[in-house]
């Protein structure tokens, strides 16, 4: 495996928002994912860590999860510091209060803010009015902490980025959004696969074109699943249908049913291809049950890493 380099010097990340990789500079990126293989080191020895004493990070969720919730909170209790757990029907946002007065309350009683939500917007907004640092858990157009798990997970598993290719099959969304932008900072090329309609947004393709001209990799975009995995490295999806889209359900069934992630799809990767999955998978939709399973996959470790690189995160940040 080749070193992860980089000292913590580069981070510098102490009392920002995170909002988006596009943000960090490549060197602040895998700084923070040294850190979290060195945490990751650490945590499987069994030794403890009282870095976050005294912190609380509150984490608004508008949208459930099961490993955004886990692993911010399991984080936080692991470095000595506490999570709260802020629904937002629990909130005065589900009666009408404003996310800026929000933002100014919660300062005074949390020393930083993880929200995960439906609109890019509510996000920076709440981040324009919070007097501590806000982390994107989730919006419709970023999923940045994902992002750093996968690039962990890929680190792993290749000894590094660069001259890998990641080929991402499925719908445009916030995922495949962040994986551009963190392919483009780490020099992995990347070939997204949708159905035509279904691309990433056009702004953010052309923002991860800038990265990548700077990093040597390549972005490209393919309407053809079979010719986009070709020689992959990674082969990675994700649902459909996402969270607040469940009225296209039956529709997206239909104009997806070639892009799944099958053993027939998988063959045209190259033979020690890495399978990921964001989770949760639907099993027999955009991935079989034989693939999710199969030798190849390293899911369950890219989910733990979850864990690790918001640990990271969260030391740096506070």
């Amino acid at each position: 495996m080749i070193s992860l380099e980089v000292t913590e010097q580069h981070l510098n990340l102490k009392g920002k928002h995170f909002l988006t990789l596009a943000d960090l500079s490549p060197e602040s990126i895998k700084g923070l994912l040294a850190k979290a293989l060195k945490m990751k080191k650490s945590f499987t020895l069994g030794e403890e860590t009282n870095v976050l004493k005294g912190n609380i990070l509150g984490m608004i969720f508008e949208k459930p999860s099961t490993r955004t919730r886990a692993s911010f909170e399991a984080g936080m209790l692991q470095l000595g510091g506490h999570a709260l757990y802020l629904n937002s029907n629990d909130l005065q946002l589900g009666r009408g209060e404003s996310i800026a007065d929000t933002a100014k309350v919660l300062s005074q009683y949390v020393d930083a803010i993880m929200i995960r939500t439906f609109s890019h917007q509510t996000l920076e907004e709440l981040s324009a009015h919070a007097s501590v640092p806000v982390i994107n858990g989730l919006t419709n157009l970023y999923h940045p902490c994902q992002a750093l798990a996968d690039l962990l997970t890929i680190y792993e598993k290749k000894g590094g980025w660069a001259g890998q290719k990641l080929c991402y099959i499925g719908d445009g969304n916030n995922v495949a959004h962040s994986l551009m932008i963190a392919s483009a900072k780490t020099g992995m090329d990347i070939t997204v696969a949708c159905p035509r309609g279904y691309e990433p947004d056009p702004a953010i393709i052309k923002l991860a074109e800038g990265f990548s001209k700077a990093s040597g990799s390549k972005v490209a975009i393919s309407n053809h699943p079979i010719e986009a995995v070709e020689n992959a490295d990674i082969i990675y999806t994700d649902v459909w249908t996402s969270m607040g889209q469940e009225e296209e359900n039956e529709k997206r069934l239909r104009e997806f049913s070639g892009f799944q992630v099958n053993e027939h799809l998988v063959q045209y990767g190259k033979s020690d291809f890495v399978f990921l999955h964001c989770l949760p998978a639907h099993r027999g939709v955009e991935v079989e049950g034989a693939v999710i399973d199969g030798p190849h996959s390293a899911i369950f470790q890219q989910a733990g890493n979850r864990l690790h690189v918001q640990k990271a995160l969260l030391s740096e940040i506070l």
